[in-house]
């Protein structure tokens, strides 16, 4: 029998194919492929079909919204997750995300903001100088983390994620708040209250400046540090980011990234909804390129026994 969850994800999947599809033609169509003054009649019949399949697109949407409770409770219950953002996030990506897993059962232990100097090349000296002066005790750092993602994910995973073995915190809270502290003082970071957490979802934007400074790289590479140190990571973003120098572009290029889950329809219902069963499905051992993305592979996660 077909249950819920597998004809919500498969109604919203024709919905989002259709729409994606009439979008980037009317896109083309309008760039000039119909130059001729006698082909309006075919840019206003495309442009009425994709206002059609764009209320549809809402309608999916709006289902799936509806449906995320029976969709998502007790799908991540007694598990604890932190969420980063990139600079470039939109913050209401990020509150639906907090959203949908709450709905899941998570407990959301904080929010970390990474900021413009963060995510920025011509601030790495200054950013490595600075972690390398609030290494926890006991944390071992990779040697091959040598750029700044890398190094901060590393140092952070191990400073804000519980070991994925034991599921105990690492370190004291006086050395996380120490890390903290020290890196919000440089302006690399903002943040609220923040305790450890098992998983980590890294949320970002539409890759718009991506390759300003490397930004899109240093934010894939901080999501693939965290990820050697938790039991799961997805980073997920709206379309943009999976192309160009985008970071989920990158995550899916790089082999070194490969156990970085991706999601490229954060902006959506149906994104919110993989990038938590992408936790999921990181905790059962599986990694994924979700969404309607470049180098995406499924819309979204496969119906798993709940």
């Amino acid at each position: 029998m077909i249950s819920i969850r597998q004809h919500a994800i498969s109604l919203a999947a024709v919905f989002l194919a259709l729409a994606v599809g009439v979008v980037l033609g009317t896109r083309t169509h309008g760039d000039g492929l119909f130059p001729g003054t006698g082909e309006t009649a075919k840019i206003d019949q495309l442009t009425a079909e994709n206002a059609r399949l764009s209320e549809q697109v809402k309608a999916a949407d709006s289902f799936l919204a509806g449906a995320a409770g029976k969709l998502l409770t007790g799908s991540l219950a007694n598990r604890t997750v932190l969420v980063f953002t990139t600079p470039d996030v939109d913050t209401a990506d990020a509150d639906a995300v907090t959203a949908a897993l709450t709905t899941a059962g998570a407990t959301v232990t904080g929010r970390v903001g990474l900021t413009g100097a963060f995510t920025d090349s011509s601030e790495a000296d200054r950013l490595r100088t600075t972690l390398l002066n609030i290494v926890p005790a006991g944390a071992v750092l990779k040697p091959d983390a040598a750029d700044q993602g890398s190094l901060a994910g590393d140092l952070l995973g191990q400073a804000l994620l519980a070991d994925p073995v034991s599921g105990q915190p690492r370190g004291t809270d006086q050395e996380r708040g120490l890390a903290l502290e020290t890196l919000r003082g440089g302006g690399f970071l903002t943040f609220g209250d923040v305790k450890p957490a098992q998983l980590a979802v890294v949320v970002t934007g539409d890759g718009a400046k991506a390759d300003e400074n490397n930004r899109g790289t240093i934010a894939a590479r901080f999501a693939g540090g965290l990820r050697a140190h938790s039991a799961g990571v997805v980073l997920t973003g709206r379309h943009g980011a999976a192309e160009g120098a985008g970071p989920i572009a990158v995550v899916r290029s790089e082999a070194a990234l490969a156990t970085v889950t991706t999601v490229d329809n954060v902006d959506h219902e149906i994104g919110r909804i993989t990038t938590v069963l992408g936790l999921t499905e990181q905790l059962n051992g599986g990694t994924g390129r979700y969404g309607t993305g470049a180098k995406a592979t499924s819309l979204t996660v496969a119906a798993m026994p709940r």
